[in-house]
């Protein structure tokens, strides 16, 4: 019996030591964890003190822009503070990121809303402030002259997309203007085109072109071959519009088809009654144009439709797709009708 209690007292002394390890454990674990908490200047422990930092980022980033309307500086000194709210901005964008994983989802995509109507609001007045650069783009515009190569332009995510309730106003590129009850048919291979003003319209545009404008449409039926860059309408009425593009913004449109080709989720603003199919064009040579343009898969981002002004967490009224038996199969624009 005297020989069992040294046994004892060791097992004893096993167990308590083993409990120690575990407390030291969860000690290190929990200092740790404040250490985290307490090093990084971007991680909020609520809600409302992030939206409090978020919105100060925001009034700052506002007011700078509206100063930059009022002031009168060279070209240069522009540039370089454009670039820097730009660059303020993105910081804001890196902000809700680094905060996202406590955020409520109604937060995160207003927030995330919010930066982007900021960097429209910039892109709108570096367009104002130097209309002659485009600012929007990473790379020049290749002249008039030259042939489009299969590796298009790399273009920003807010590239030609304006702030949100603006009146767009219509460029001043090559296009069809002020038409009624005609069939307008153009092919290119570069530049800038526009389609503004048209009523009872067939429009057929075959080749790549840099970028689509289209302003004031009524009971028109529009068939494009892609567009390398970006695609912007506004103000349609009672349209069917057969288009591809990387970027598609869609601006007071009513009771208007859409059949879409689009790498970016489709964005539409003011709008209702609008609805959604699959690109279904064909004529000849679409084939390459698609793979000059980058847009020879077919991704399914036409089917996500994201509506600016509906923050609900319910599907927005305002968009619905194509029922399958009701959508156009097939467009034909080689030769005189359509099918």
């Amino acid at each position: 019996m005297e020989e069992e209690e040294p046994r004892s007292e060791t097992q004893d002394e096993a167990l308590q030591k083993k409990h120690n390890d575990m407390l030291q454990r969860f000690s290190a674990r929990h200092q740790a964890r404040k250490s985290d908490s307490t090093s990084s200047s971007s991680t909020f422990e609520s809600t409302s003190s992030f939206l409090s930092q978020f919105a100060d980022s925001k009034r700052s980033i506002e007011s700078r822009i509206a100063d930059l309307r009022l002031a009168s500086e060279d070209s240069s000194k522009l540039k370089s503070d454009l670039a820097e709210i730009s660059s303020s901005i993105d910081d804001l964008e890196k902000l809700v990121a680094a905060n996202s994983y406590f955020l409520p989802s109604y937060e995160v995509r207003s927030s995330l809303r919010s930066a982007s109507d900021l960097k429209q609001s910039l892109d709108a007045l570096s367009a104002a402030l130097l209309p002659k650069k485009k600012f929007s783009f990473k790379t020049k515009s290749s002249p008039p002259s030259t042939t489009t190569t299969a590796n298009p332009p790399e273009i920003q995510k807010r590239d030609l997309a304006p702030p949100p309730n603006v009146v767009v106003p219509v460029r001043d590129s090559p296009g069809f203007r002020n038409k009624q009850g005609e069939t307008l048919t153009k092919s290119f291979r570069s530049g800038e085109f526009t389609l503004s003003d048209l009523d009872s319209c067939r429009v057929r545009l075959t080749g790549t072109v840099n970028a689509l404008f289209i302003h004031r449409l009524r009971n028109c039926h529009v068939y494009t071959g892609p567009v390398i860059g970006s695609i912007l309408i506004d103000d349609v009425e009672d349209c069917l519009l057969v288009v591809a593009s990387h970027q598609i913004r869609i601006h007071r449109a009513k009771r208007s088809d859409f059949y879409l080709r689009v790498r970016s989720r489709p964005i539409i603003e003011d709008s209702n009654g609008v609805r959604f199919g699959p690109y279904c064009l064909d004529y000849g040579g679409i084939e390459q144009d698609l793979k000059t343009a980058g847009l020879e898969e077919e991704t399914q981002s036409w089917a996500n439709v994201d509506d600016f002004l509906w923050l609900r967490a319910v599907h927005s009224p305002n968009w619905s797709l194509l029922p399958e038996e009701e959508r156009l199969s097939s467009v034909s624009i080689s030769g005189e009708g359509d099918s």
